[in-house]
């Protein structure tokens, strides 16, 4: 543990796809123009926190929300920042796989073809991990589940935990300490702006 560590989340501005309600794991959407809007308007919310690093997902929409952020940082791709894998049920929607499995969440049943809740929560370990090796604020721009997952590791919950965290396109997140604790300072907090 090192509490003088740090974790700035963001999630991606908006895309068709989040716009409506589709899984969008691997698929590579772009974002709309508002979710390049919302990003924009999210520049004064993370230079106030003067992050040290930035840390991005690989996949475009997570890519370009990190460069309209404009950090003056150059971003690591960080596969392991990759939205969770909903293989079968990547581009449907929650409403759709219901009519066939009723009562499914991502959080309490598998996503045939795809990756289970363990083996996201196995990438975001990673993630954290090397984030509290490094002093300061580390910036990860990534996806909604995945960083729900990442915030309920953080906490010690397990994977699951991240069905607590409602996750906005474009907000900002803050994860740190209180003592040795690790705590949610902020939480889904969009720009007045």
């Amino acid at each position: 543990m090192r509490p003088e560590s740090g974790i700035a989340l963001v999630r991606h501005g908006e895309t068709d796809w989040s716009r409506s309600g589709r899984h969008t794991g691997r698929t590579d959407v772009p974002l709309t123009e508002t979710g390049r809007a919302e990003a924009r308007a999210a520049v004064p919310l993370v230079r106030s926190l003067a992050p040290d690093r930035v840390r991005t997902s690989p996949l475009s929409r997570a890519r370009e929300t990190c460069a309209l952020l404009d950090t003056g940082l150059d971003p690591v791709p960080d596969p392991d920042l990759a939205e969770w894998d909903y293989g079968d049920y990547e581009g449907i929607t929650t409403a759709e796989i219901r009519t066939t499995v009723p009562g499914w969440t991502v959080w309490s049943a598998c996503c045939p073809g795809g990756e289970t809740a363990e083996q996201v929560a196995a990438r975001v370990d990673r993630v954290i991990a090397t984030c509290r090796a490094e002093p300061g604020l580390t910036l990860l721009v990534a996806h909604g589940h995945v960083l729900r997952v990442l915030a309920a590791r953080w906490l010690g919950l397990g994977p699951d935990g991240g069905r607590h965290f409602r996750l906005d396109t474009a907000t900002l997140s803050v994860l740190g300490w209180e003592r040795e604790n690790p705590v949610v300072l902020t939480w889904n907090l969009r720009s007045a702006a």
